[in-house]
């Protein structure tokens, strides 16, 4: 059974986040997080004719943004709670596990049998239990939810959670204040999506700092979900047998919370392959020396292959997570960058 929606797991609570909200949790995690830098290559910029910042969570502890919602939501915790839980292909689930520790709470995390090992790894080295699952013929929500109850430990939702959203959204803050300070007139931010937990807060922040900015999503593709759904105007489903490389962001529909916010806020989407993710994390290594995973390269792949909104000029791409194994980083390397 699902588990019973508490008041930071409601489409109100999501919705009544503000610029104050998240202003709030970025008070609450400044001693858990850094804040990572806005980097830019002029050699890339030449390339592509535009001004392109690269916003590099993949510097965040834990290798990826992950770790501000987990913080904001932990750190919002009752003194009583000493137990959580939470589902997670390993980002999220090394987020929860540090913001746990961080704490001196016990984390257990269910994680896909098929996740990178660095991320299992990872989560273990934070001190969290972990539990394998299968991907494609069970449910994580349902082992979640069967976890807190027997356990009776508080389950942190990797993105619907109003707290895990205003947490993400503290990306938004930083991104206006650190183009304020390069004097870049921001035109176009590109964010990856999978549940939207980024993307929604980032923009929740970044649209009230920044007039006029244009918000797009960056998906795989098969996985272009939040795409489709901002289309229609009603949640679509992804098929989850399809193979992808992004698995940070490989989710089968839009979060529940999520969607309503971003369908409020962003204004279009793009679509990158697999190929288009092992060009980017290439790229990225050259011009900008940081490392990215598939899925944290989804918006820098869809900047270089063109997808952003027609007339940007200065365009923000979130690399938002650098944990991959080496034998994905060799075979980015070996597909070369696109320039």
């Amino acid at each position: 059974m699902p588990a019973t929606p508490t008041p930071h797991d409601t489409v109100n609570a999501a919705q009544s986040i503000t610029r104050a909200t998240i202003e709030a949790a970025a008070s609450r995690i400044a001693l858990h997080i850094i804040e990572t830098p806005l980097i830019e290559s002029p050699r890339l910029n030449d390339k592509l004719g535009i001004r392109l910042l690269v916003k590099a969570e993949c510097l965040q502890h834990t290798g990826s943004f992950k770790l501000r919602g987990a913080s904001n939501a932990v750190w919002s915790l009752d003194d009583k709670v000493t137990d959580v839980v939470a589902f997670s292909s390993g980002n999220h689930a090394q987020g929860v596990a540090r913001a746990a520790a961080s704490r001196g709470l016990q984390a257990t995390i269910v994680m896909p049998k098929d996740s990178p090992a660095g991320k299992i790894e990872g989560t273990k080295a934070y001190g969290a239990s972990v539990v394998l699952y299968d991907r494609y013929t069970e449910s994580r929500e349902e082992i979640g939810a069967d976890i807190a109850a027997k356990t009776k430990a508080h389950l942190i939702k990797p993105y619907d959670d109003a707290r895990v959203i205003a947490g993400q959204g503290t990306v938004g803050l930083e991104i206006a204040a650190q183009a304020a300070a390069k004097q870049a007139k921001i035109d176009a931010i590109l964010c990856c999506c999978g549940g939207g937990g980024l993307i929604a807060g980032m923009s929740i922040a970044a649209s009230d700092q920044i007039p006029g900015v244009k918000i797009w999503s960056a998906e795989p593709e098969f996985y272009d979900d939040t795409l489709r759904s901002l289309t229609s105007g009603e949640i679509q489903t992804a098929d989850i047998n399809q193979p992808s490389i992004c698995d940070a962001i490989v989710t089968p529909q839009p979060g529940q919370l999520t969607f309503p916010i971003n369908k409020q806020l962003l204004s279009g989407g793009a679509v990158i392959t697999d190929r288009d993710a092992l060009q980017a994390i290439a790229t990225a290594f050259k011009h900008l020396k940081i490392v990215i995973e598939p899925g944290g390269a989804a918006a820098l792949a869809a900047v270089l292959t063109g997808q952003y909104p027609q007339g940007a000029s200065t365009v923000v791409a979130v690399a938002s997570g650098g944990n991959i194994d080496k034998q994905m980083f060799q075979r980015a390397l070996d597909e070369g960058p696109l320039f």
